[in-house]
């Protein structure tokens, strides 16, 4: 089991009547055991609790008690003899009403919360599976569970609706996902003119049967790509009328909507209620985007670089020298204008950019930095000089390039919050432009310098808007005169012996020209 299937696993059991004899056997298969391993367990050949529990050799010592003795439980199993002998890295106890648990090989503060919110520690116990990126899942718990929540939309919404499923309407189920996610959001930061607006409307004016929830949703979009001097012609019902002026390509064009069941709607307003204040957009990106692929949802939740080990190569690579001129200058305005002037003019590329991580990672970093500045300056509400448009990408996948554009969007609200507060980023965010910066192609098709020349302000490649249809094209060029250009990323590896014959051709027209020995190269690293 993967991360995602793992919180929703562990959710589902937090939602359950609290069975006190089934519950360390309903715990442990929530994290992936064979039915052959509980029955051991449950007939007493591999449990060896001492207790009365259930005790799983190197895993977990678990014991249920009566209400309000979970601390002197949760004592008794970490002074079991039974615990060491077992080598049991975790020890938990629960009444039903409160559960407590440790990790008894690591430094970790113990669990201790509400029966019903224990899910929301589920990153805790994730080495019961056999995880190990622990300490990253934990700090990215929303984003799994936002994840889980999608992907269960996703694939009921195609049930209903096969035909968005083929290659002929993926782009417009990717869009609707984009849409849903920016609605989300929007609901739960004050860019709507009312928390869980988006939800609260689909759940007041949508049928209980769901038979019109794709007409409420459909006319919300509608009114998102209307500007306000133009609704009173436009026959928008007054609940949608609530709903502010977007655009921006977001909900321009085409607001069909796939249709819903009872089940899919029930799944949109329970997405709906989880806190998106708390999303990440540089690692949620990285998720969802496998909710798009079918080969990929087993993978679901775990395919995305750590923000640690991106650092690892945005820091050494220009982040560094940055924040080294910054303690050079000190509190030397001139210094401190030199240095916000040359961050301004730089541009960082990805080249696979998939759902925009590293973009993001960089973006915000810059941001930090550029606060600074400007705090150290007397400056410290100023509009950011850092353009967005500086984080260009390319990308093959068309859901992938979608997300890596609203990656980047949120990432900038999120950054004006912080720096310059909440007013004045929700007084400047809408509406959005129809900028592009993302181009959705084959990178060694494509000409980087084209996309992103390192100098001038003019762009010659003429790259897909991604929220307009797919034949709409636009042009973005620069705001600033390049200074600086960064490539950098972490594309996948395949391997030279695993390659398709597209691949083996993408291959043969970057080298071909230049060299016969270019077969044993991986197709993501030749540029």
């Amino acid at each position: 089991m993967n991360a995602v299937e793992i919180e929703q696993a562990i959710s589902e059991l937090a939602e359950q009547p609290f069975d006190r004899q089934e519950f360390p056997f309903q715990f442990l298969a929530a994290f992936g055991n064979k039915d052959v391993t509980l029955k051991r367990l449950r007939s007493g050949v591999s449990n060896k609790s001492d207790l009365g529990g259930v005790l799983q050799a190197n895993n977990i010592h678990i014991a249920t008690c009566d209400v309000g003795h979970v601390p002197n439980t949760l004592a008794a199993l970490r002074a079991s003899p039974a615990t060491a002998r077992a080598r049991a890295r975790f020890i938990l106890a629960t009444d039903g009403e409160t559960l407590e648990a440790e990790d008894l090989t690591s430094d970790d503060p113990p669990i201790a919360c509400a029966y019903p919110d224990f899910h929301n520690h589920f990153g805790f116990f994730l080495p019961l599976a056999g995880i190990t990126t622990v300490k990253q899942i934990r700090e990215s718990a929303f984003d799994i569970k936002a994840t889980g929540r999608l992907n269960r939309l996703y694939v009921e919404l195609l049930k209903d609706n096969p035909e968005w499923g083929t290659e002929a309407r993926r782009h417009d189920m990717n869009h609707f996902m984009a849409r849903l996610i920016f609605c989300f959001f929007a609901e739960d930061t004050g860019i709507f003119n009312g928390v869980t607006l988006f939800t609260t409307t689909v759940g007041q004016f949508s049928d209980k049967d769901s038979s019109n929830t794709h007409w409420v949703i459909s006319e919300i979009f509608r009114a998102m790509n209307t500007k306000i001097e133009g609704r009173p012609a436009s026959g928008l019902r007054n609940w949608a009328n609530a709903f502010p002026y977007v655009n921006g390509g977001l909900f321009s064009g085409d607001t069909d909507v796939p249709r819903f069941s009872k089940i899919a709607r029930s799944y949109l307003l329970h997405i709906g209620s989880l806190d998106w204040t708390k999303i990440n957009p540089d690692i949620f990106g990285s998720m969802i985007q496998a909710v798009a692929d079918e080969g990929e949802r087993s993978a679901l939740g775990m395919h995305y670089t750590s923000v640690p080990n991106i650092l690892k190569v945005l820091n050494p690579l220009f982040l560094d020298d940055l924040r080294a001129q910054l303690e050079e200058a000190g509190d030397n305005h001139r210094k401190l204008l030199n240095l916000r002037n040359r961050m301004a003019k730089i541009r960082v590329f990805d080249p696979a950019c998939g759902s925009g991580n590293f973009l993001v990672i960089a973006y915000k970093e810059m941001r930090a930095i550029e606060a600074e500045i400007n705090k150290r300056r007397g400056e410290a509400d100023r509009k950011t000089d850092i353009p967005k448009t500086n984080f260009r990408g390319i990308e093959l996948r068309d859901f992938a390039a979608e997300i890596a554009r609203l990656a980047l969007i949120i990432a900038e609200f999120q950054c004006d919050v912080t720096y310059r507060g909440e007013v004045q980023a929700r007084a400047e965010f809408l509406p959005l432009n129809a900028q592009n910066w993302i181009t959705q192609g084959n990178a060694l098709r494509l000409d980087w310098l084209s996309i992103c020349p390192p100098t001038g302000t003019g762009v010659k490649f003429v790259a897909e808007d991604l929220f307009h249809t797919p034949l709409d094209q636009a042009q973005i060029d620069f705001e600033n005169e390049g200074g600086e250009t960064y490539i950098c990323g972490n594309p996948p590896y395949l391997g030279s012996k695993r390659q398709v014959d597209e691949q083996k051709s993408d291959l043969a027209h970057v080298f071909d020209k230049h060299t016969d020995n270019w077969k044993p190269l991986d197709p993501t690293f030749p540029k």
